[in-house]
């Protein structure tokens, strides 16, 4: 079995790196400065505990990975790139490979699923960083992660069991799931306090702020009759597998989208995450104000190149009016 981790960033970068460090096949696909990094000296995988260099194959495009028989994709580049990503793989040749969406939202699997015939979805909690190209860094102990693992929609085979094994060795606790999906709209709704975050900053962001915010998305669910299952600090699981401790020398920058205003990527996932619940809003007949609000508010953050902490709290609560 080969991994092909599509999008060699925070999450993709962690993954590869661990699962390469325990011995697994692995080929990276990636851009610009991180492809560069990773081609000339490897990628440096940092936890509390360990820094180790992984080495492994990198690519600029699926095109140039001469796909196999026995490889599995990992599609882990943010949602926004996801259909070119989908084609390209068409294009190179992927068919009935399997297709893991380790992805934040829930819309990634839906749009593999128009093309490829075995997805499988995963829902990801890895408190992972990237922010200099060829390191990525991953803040928890004794486990890099905890990751929810089944086919999409639903179901669970033997490809699952055996992709677990595998990031089992790698040091990420892995779960199989027939009902994955449960658990990415779980984290879901954790997410929608990403683009909070990156306006205000990792060291403000308000609580109080987020909380209205889930109620809303939480009543679009009951209307959508959407299951989500916990997966939020106050899951057993964290405790024994996922606790967070600083690294030396490494600071931390925040979740997903504040590290695409810091890395200034010229996107950000909003409109996959907290627009997912403006869409099933529209759909089912329940407002959402304020996550439409933060939608506008990730698109102005990434049209004017804001950085975190451009807005304080008192504005951000006078926009969404509360």
């Amino acid at each position: 079995m080969r991994f092909v981790v599509y999008g060699v960033g925070a999450i993709g970068g962690c993954v590869a790196a661990a699962l390469a460090l325990a011995g697994e096949d692995v080929a990276g696909i990636a851009r610009g400065a991180q492809l560069e990094a990773i081609r000339d000296r490897g990628l440096l995988l940092r936890t509390p505990d360990r820094t180790a260099m992984a080495r492994f194959d990198c690519y600029a495009g699926p095109e140039e990975i001469g796909v196999r028989d026995d490889d599995v994709v990992l599609l882990t580049m943010k949602t926004q790139d996801t259909a070119a990503a989908l084609e390209r793989l068409r294009d190179a040749g992927v068919d009935k490979h399997p297709v893991l969406c380790v992805q934040n939202g829930v819309a990634n699997e839906r749009m593999a699923a128009r093309f490829f015939p075995n997805v499988y979805g995963v829902t990801v909690m890895m408190p992972a960083v990237y922010l200099v190209p060829g390191e990525v860094n991953v803040f928890s102990l004794p486990r890099h992660g905890i990751f929810g693992v089944g086919r999409f929609p639903s179901g669970r085979d033997a490809t699952v069991d055996a992709i677990c094994a595998a990031l089992e060795r790698a040091n990420i606790a892995a779960f199989p799931r027939d009902d994955v999906m449960a658990g990415k709209y779980g984290k879901l709704l954790l997410n929608l306090g990403n683009v909070i975050e990156a306006r205000l900053g990792p060291e403000v962001a308000s609580r109080e702020l987020y909380a209205p915010v889930r109620r809303e998305a939480e009543a679009v669910y009951r209307a959508a009759g959407v299951v989500a299952r916990n997966v939020g600090e106050d899951d057993p699981r964290r405790q024994e597998l996922m606790q967070q401790h600083e690294i030396d020398g490494v600071s931390r920058t925040g979740g997903s989208s504040t590290q695409s205003l810091v890395r200034g990527t010229g996107s950000i996932e909003t409109d996959y995450l907290n627009g997912e619940i403006v869409l099933l809003g529209r759909l089912h007949g329940v407002p959402t104000p304020l996550n439409a609000a933060l939608v506008a508010l990730g698109q102005e953050l990434v049209g004017k190149g804001a950085k975190p902490g451009s807005m304080s709290d008192a504005d951000l609560r006078k926009r969404l009016g509360i």
